[in-house]
């Protein structure tokens, strides 16, 4: 058995500026967790409800404030034809998220998510640990008995958002209004326990430590050793555009990125699939992500308007995710969030 990378390895790793034997390790990795040559991706949506956040994270160029001449809350109508045009473009799920609304209770994602079961057959991959937090509290719930009556309205998995640098000290100077570190990793705990599946994420590059970024892996590694609930692990790199801390920090680097994502799959090894971000990287880093560990192009992103806040406005169809996973030479398959497969393209 191939003993397990320790904090002190992966650290060696993130500092040593090995990019391709870190690279070649990787890939070596991902081909005995997730062997053959399929690279999947999803068609999927995701959809802001509100950019009214009460949150004000440092490292946000999409929300604003509640009154605000620039605030909105999506209509059901409005909702639904969206969902109904990622199911014509051959779409399978929806990820619903937005800001901390203070006017959104659970009442309000109830008979959302009820609303979307009766008319659509799609899953709903929604809400963040963040956004959980905040309605269990607006609502005067637990997190367990949010968790349980938002299943029982039609949710089916978590995104890993909001997790940024599971360390409190980076959370407090960029997301002081938002869960911490044990608040996130607990609403993820009651989800699993409650077979609600989720996917764990890390926006690195604003002001975090190397030391930092593997304190976030081992957060996650050792939930998911107690729990096994995470379907997968997406890094992606801070966008400061727009934001109060442009001019302030070195934007991570291609090399920076692929680097961290060689690290992850080498130290995250209870979670088999790694996904490339794309959409902060561009496609081309994208495809050579491939080869450093990843074994998942994301999703075409029918509509991102977060990063795209940034001013980095990205898009790509299903045609263009084939062709990119097709001349990186993997084979490309389309997948649900539960990474089962819908078609692969020969």
């Amino acid at each position: 058995m191939t003993p397990r990378m320790t904090d002190e390895e992966a650290l060696a790793l993130l500092g040593s500026r090995d990019l391709l034997d870190v690279g070649r390790r990787a890939h070596e990795v991902r081909l005995r967790l997730v062997p053959g040559d399929l690279a999947t991706f999803i068609v999927d949506r995701n959809i802001n409800y509100t950019n009214v956040c009460v949150s004000g994270c440092a490292f946000c160029a999409f929300h604003c404030g509640p009154g605000s001449a620039e605030a909105y809350v999506l209509s059901r109508h409005d909702i639904f034809a969206k969902i109904q045009e990622t199911l014509d473009l051959g779409g399978t799920a929806v990820m619903l998220q937005g800001g901390l609304h203070p006017d959104l209770d659970i009442a309000y994602f109830e008979a959302l998510f009820r609303g979307i079961k009766e008319r659509f057959d799609i899953t709903i991959h929604s809400l963040s640990p963040p956004e959980i937090v905040y309605i269990s509290n607006l609502s005067h719930l637990s997190v367990r008995e949010t968790l349980e009556r938002l299943h029982e309205a039609g949710l089916d998995s978590l995104p890993g958002g909001g997790a940024e640098i599971l360390v409190d000290r980076v959370r407090e100077q960029v997301a002081p209004g938002k869960a911490n570190t044990g608040a996130w990793l607990e609403v993820m705990r009651e989800a699993h326990r409650l077979g609600i599946p989720g996917t764990a994420t890390m926006m690195f590059g604003s002001v975090e430590t190397l030391e930092e970024r593997v304190a976030h892996m081992r957060a996650i590694r050792d939930l998911q050793d107690e729990t096994g609930g995470f379907r997968a692990f997406i890094p992606w790199t801070f966008q400061p555009g727009h934001t109060r801390l442009e001019g302030v920090i070195e934007q991570a680097t291609g090399v920076d990125y692929l680097t961290m994502l060689a690290v992850s799959r080498l130290y995250l090894d209870n979670i088999a699939n790694i996904q490339a971000s794309w959409v902060t990287q561009g496609l081309k880093i994208g495809q050579v992500a491939l080869r450093f560990g990843a074994n998942d192009l994301g999703s075409t992103m029918i509509e991102e308007n977060v990063v795209a806040a940034t001013g980095l406005r990205v898009q790509a169809n299903r045609d263009d995710l084939v062709h990119a996973i097709r001349t990186a030479g993997f084979t490309p398959a389309q997948r649900r969030t539960d990474y089962s497969l819908v078609q692969v393209f020969g």
